[in-house]
């Protein structure tokens, strides 16, 4: 029986479960955290007193890796890695985009063979990171960023579907928000799964501990989609 603490701070979001085989026993999440770093840990102490698991009898720590939120990224980075080091816990980390294809996929089962999955993430602007996933949730594009203007988004599909385009998309993820202003193919039937959570890491994570799929807890490094955004001064304080 895996008992496993799920980290998800890629976005706005601040999400954190407990999963027990696969299944979330407690969960907490606000969706529009306003600092991860004052919420988290008080989100894991009360998901600890729901499921009456003590962070010591869990058997892993899972935490997503983004892309996403330089700053929302590194904090929940550094509780899963503080929990890891502490109590000797090994430690998962989870594509934010995979996570995302998958519960496209469990919100709109079940999927037809040329049904696509993307998960998209805010970039800011008009940009997006994504990733296209299949219907077995095998990659077909790797996580890249691109524009939702100037039809280039419509480009996007034709390059990666040059014989047919899919018959189906589910779009998940905040970055779904922005397709208001994309033209998309009549004939495709869209539905979305529009917020990163906790929960959605629960049976994949379950697969990562069962294969020891675990990640070194002193070079792990989240995916960030952009570099922080670091300022000089322009005068002396003095």
């Amino acid at each position: 029986m895996a008992r496993i603490l799920l980290i998800e701070t890629a976005t706005e979001v601040c999400s954190t479960a407990i999963a027990v085989d696969g299944i979330v026993v407690a969960i907490e999440e606000e969706l529009q955290a306003p600092s991860h770093s004052a919420l988290l840990t008080l989100q894991i102490d009360a998901c600890v007193k729901t499921s009456g698991i003590a962070l010591a009898d869990l058997d892993a720590v899972a935490v997503s890796r983004g892309p996403g939120s330089y700053t929302a990224l590194r904090v929940g980075a550094s509780v899963a890695k503080g929990i890891c080091y502490a109590l000797d816990k090994p430690l998962i980390a989870l594509d934010t985009l995979f996570a995302l294809a998958h519960a496209g996929k469990e919100a709109y089962p079940p999927p037809t063979p040329a049904t696509v999955y993307i998960p998209m993430l805010d970039a800011r602007r008009q940009e997006v990171w994504l990733a296209v996933y299949d219907a077995s949730m095998n990659m077909l594009a790797p996580a890249q960023p691109l524009i939702l203007e100037d039809k280039l988004f419509e480009n996007y599909m034709r390059t990666a579907f040059p014989d047919a385009l899919p018959d189906r998309l589910v779009f998940s993820g905040n970055g779904s928000l922005k397709l208001s202003n994309v033209k998309l193919d009549e004939k495709m039937a869209v539905q979305t799964v529009k917020n990163c959570s906790a929960r959605h890491f629960s049976t994949i994570t379950e697969r990562f501990f069962q294969h020891n799929d675990f990640q070194d807890i002193v070079y792990f490094e989240p995916f960030y989609m952009k570099p922080p955004n670091i300022t000089t001064p322009s005068k002396a304080p003095f």
